[in-house]
């Protein structure tokens, strides 16, 4: 029995449709290396990523994991003159996840969250399921159940 992590339950409580796919003990780590082991389209499995704006304020990015955010436009999704990304150490007292165990849903607090318009393109993405090894599949619709979000270029 796959063991269930916290998003799969956020997930269950919303009745939200999705499946689990475990690559633990893989040695996995980048967001490529899982989409191969899971013998996925590395552009349909997205990794998370946590930034800081000039403001202050926090903003997580979701993107397909061959590829880089473009922090300019970024920013400009989020109308910020700058966004950066947070330090590794920052990432779990400010989301409750850990680097390569982020996932939208479920951090600590709702932030401000944009996911690449490539999404789009897919009936389903593939995106971590709160623990390193753990991933789940949703459809950007249902995404945007769980949490409130936008889509732009971010790429």
């Amino acid at each position: 029995m796959e063991e269930k992590t916290n998003v799969m339950r956020l997930l269950d409580a919303k009745r939200i449709k999705y499946s689990s796919r475990c690559y633990a003990g893989t040695g996995a780590v980048s967001g490529t290396e899982v989409a191969e082991i899971l013998g996925e389209d590395p552009f349909r499995v997205f990794k998370t990523l946590v930034t800081v704006g000039k403001s202050g304020g926090h903003y997580v990015f979701v993107i397909p994991s061959c590829c880089e955010l473009d922090l300019k436009k970024a920013a400009k999704s989020v109308k910020e003159k700058a966004v950066e990304m947070i330090k590794s150490k920052e990432l779990l007292p400010l989301t409750g996840y850990i680097h390569g165990g982020c996932s939208p849903i479920g951090m600590k607090k709702f932030f401000p969250t944009v996911l690449d318009s490539s999404a789009e393109d897919f009936d389903t993405i593939f995106f971590s399921a709160g623990k390193i090894g753990y991933q789940v599949e949703v459809s950007p619709d249902d995404l945007g159940k769980m949490i409130r979000l936008s889509f732009a270029d971010l790429t």
